[in-house]
């Protein structure tokens, strides 16, 4: 019996309970983000103090538009770089069991989206094996769902291969072993 999708889920609501039974794979992916916090109040606190220094200067001799121009640098810094962690919001959920594949994804946004797959019926694919754009995805049934696509390459196809091999012993009803891990 087939649980119907949820269309809609709260960002603060937990991770989903595990479905009954064994998992063969289990990884919430994320998006890296290589500066923290600290170190994006101290990158903004120096570009304030040099901006606000030289727009100082270039007003001290006449040049008075010239401090608006640092100003909007710093708007327009300030605003990239709070897209960048909006965007590391982004969250993935993959769970494989004996009969269906469950994927939970959290958008940016806040909402969330659920997909089911039967295990017998999906193949994990990865097309552009060895490129830049190398795509990680699970087909069932005519569709695709594309996995991961904010990891790096080589990320990407760990999943995949991590993936395939559980969809096969998940298949085979063999142990679970090695199963799970986070990208």
């Amino acid at each position: 019996m087939t649980e119907p999708a949820i269309e809609t889920w709260p960002a603060e609501a937990a991770i989903p309970t595990p479905p009954d039974g064994v998992l063969y794979f289990d990884a919430i992916l994320s998006p890296n983000r290589s500066l923290p916090s600290a170190g994006f109040l101290v990158l903004m606190a120096v570009l304030v103090g040099i901006s606000f220094a030289s727009g100082a200067a270039f007003f001290l001799i006449g040049a008075w538009p010239i401090p608006f121009f640092f100003g909007l640098d710093v708007v327009l810094v300030w605003l990239a770089f709070r897209l960048s962690y909006r965007d590391g919001r982004r969250r993935e959920l993959i769970r494989v069991t004996r009969d269906r594949i469950l994927v939970h994804r959290r958008h940016p946004n806040g909402g969330v989206r659920h997909y089911q797959m039967p295990t017998a019926w999906t193949r994990a694919e990865l097309a552009g094996r060895g490129t830049h754009a190398v795509q990680f995805s699970l087909r069932a049934h005519g569709k695709a769902l594309v996995l991961g696509a904010f990891l790096s390459p080589e990320e990407r196809e760990s999943l995949a291969d991590a993936a395939a091999t559980a969809l096969a012993r998940a298949r085979r009803g063999g142990p679970a072993q090695e199963a799970g891990g986070a990208a």
